[in-house]
């Protein structure tokens, strides 16, 4: 969820290199400024969730989990 934000950020600052239209640029600085935003958000809510979860949330990393369900072919656990 974070790469898209920064795509757009990029995306925004080079169309504010072309552009000569104040009122164009403001928008694109608006923006631009709002994916920094969302870019942070993300950031803080991703971290949030790390400090919540657990081995036994199965979403979570969980070496246990993750180990049983890739085995070689013809192994039962």
């Amino acid at each position: 969820m974070i790469a898209p934000e920064q795509k757009a950020r990029t995306t925004y600052d080079n169309i504010l290199r072309l552009v000569d239209d104040p009122d164009v640029q403001d928008v694109i600085r608006f923006l631009r400024e709002r994916e920094i935003v969302h870019f942070q958000r993300f950031g803080e809510a991703l971290e949030n969730l790390k400090g919540t979860l657990n081995s036994r949330n199965f979403y979570a990393f969980n070496p246990s989990f993750d180990l049983g369900a890739v085995r070689p072919a013809g192994q039962e656990p």
